[in-house]
């Protein structure tokens, strides 16, 4: 008898990119009773279910037989438009035709990875950092590494060293209520960062999936928006936060050429995006008030934020800190020394309430006493009970 060969094996990046953790915790967490801070999903109450299905009817009645069929890789271009309309009215001048469609900001992250990096290129990220970012790059066969911060953002002092020394290809920020510690970058932060970016030809990658989740204060610059930096800068956006994730609709906007190149490797992953999710979309931005959806948004979470910050001063253990976030989705916890949250977690699920660790955000060496809180998806009332759970089960 012929003796079979052995399966070929799989690609090495598969064994050196890990599985998500957050999607790991998600799944062990889906019993009902657990009160779940782990997941950054938003609250499936405040979906617009009644104008997103409204949307769908029309086009489906209207223009079946375009919505049903094969779509240019670029994007619906009535969908173009409205993102560019939206982004124009913020403050940053942008023609459709500047805008690439995507399946959820996630692909369009993968897609400026394929088109910039090479194995062996360098990145560099917030310490820490999103931690699906660190995936997609890791895929991308590019070795990252961590910029110090502060409260913030980056250190443009470590950062302007370690560009030097280290010769980056990008960097890649979530300067507007960052995820996963909640932070904003202030103007003048931004400048600074931009000035290396300009001095030494770096490419930004500005990720902006919470921009309009502000609860309070004013909006800051885009560094997209920084005249100086404009040919380097790579803008991400998601309707996932201020629609729903299920419609797995996401955006770049980026300089002809990359979006150039990025339309390619679209080509190469899927031709495009959903047709009729995308032409959904277009219609509820045309018929529906999607401000007026926003602020009711807006105003539910920072009521759960508020919940949440004033429920953790009397249930973490003394000498515990953490962040209070101007809007987004997540609140960024430290333990006192010596406590380890990724161990913690097995008495916080067996107490029937769930978070995420924050040893996974980083790149380089983490702090194992951090962890991630999202205060989206449950009322205040949920919220003071799962806090009450997790102060029994870190020994608050």
């Amino acid at each position: 008898m012929t003796r079979r060969a052995d399966t070929p094996a799989l690609a090495a990046r598969v064994a050196r990119v890990g599985a998500s953790p957050v999607r790991e915790i998600l799944a062990l967490t889906a019993r009902p009773e657990v009160i779940s801070f782990a997941g950054g999903l938003p609250a499936p109450e405040l979906f617009d279910a009644a104008g997103l299905r409204a949307s769908y009817d029309r086009v489906l009645a209207e223009r079946p037989e375009r919505v049903l069929q094969y779509s240019t890789t670029e994007g619906d271009p009535d969908l173009r438009a409205a993102v560019a309309a939206r982004l124009t009215g913020r403050g940053l001048l942008t023609p459709g035709e500047d805008l690439l469609v995507t399946t959820g900001s996630q692909q369009a992250l993968a897609l400026v990875a394929t088109a910039l990096l090479e194995p062996g290129d360098t990145v560099l990220v917030e310490d820490p950092s999103y931690l699906a970012a660190l995936q997609s790059f890791g895929f991308a066969g590019a070795r990252v590494l961590p910029v110090p911060t502060d409260a913030s953002g980056v250190d443009p002092a470590a950062l302007a060293e370690l560009v030097v020394r280290e010769r980056p290809k990008l960097l890649y920020l979530v300067p507007t209520f960052q995820n996963p510690t909640g932070r904003t970058m202030p103007a003048a932060r931004r400048r600074e960062v931009a000035e290396v970016a300009e001095r030494h030809g770096l490419w930004l990658v500005e990720d902006d999936p919470y921009g309009e989740l502000r609860f309070e204060g004013e909006p800051e610059p885009w560094l997209a928006a920084d005249p100086a930096v404009a040919d380097r800068t790579v803008l991400l956006g998601s309707f996932s936060k201020v629609l729903a994730p299920g419609l797995r609709l996401g955006w770049l906007r980026a300089p002809a050429a990359l979006r150039r190149a990025c339309v390619i490797a679209k080509q190469a992953a899927d031709l495009h995006t959903s047709t009729i999710d995308q032409a959904a979309a277009a219609r509820y931005l045309a018929d529906h008030d999607l401000d007026a959806h926003l602020a009711t948004v807006r105003a539910a979470y920072r009521e759960r934020r508020d919940a949440l910050l004033a429920a953790l001063p009397t249930a973490l253990p003394a000498g515990s800190s953490w962040s209070r976030p101007a809007g987004g989705m997540f609140l960024w916890c430290r333990l006192p020394a010596g406590r380890n949250a990724t161990e913690l977690l097995r008495s916080a699920v067996a107490h029937d309430v769930a978070y995420v660790p924050g040893a996974p955000f980083y790149a380089g060496p983490a702090d194992q006493a951090t962890l991630r809180l999202s205060f989206t998806t449950h009322t205040p009332a949920e919220i003071a009970i799962g806090v009450d759970r997790l102060g029994k089960a870190l020994g608050g």
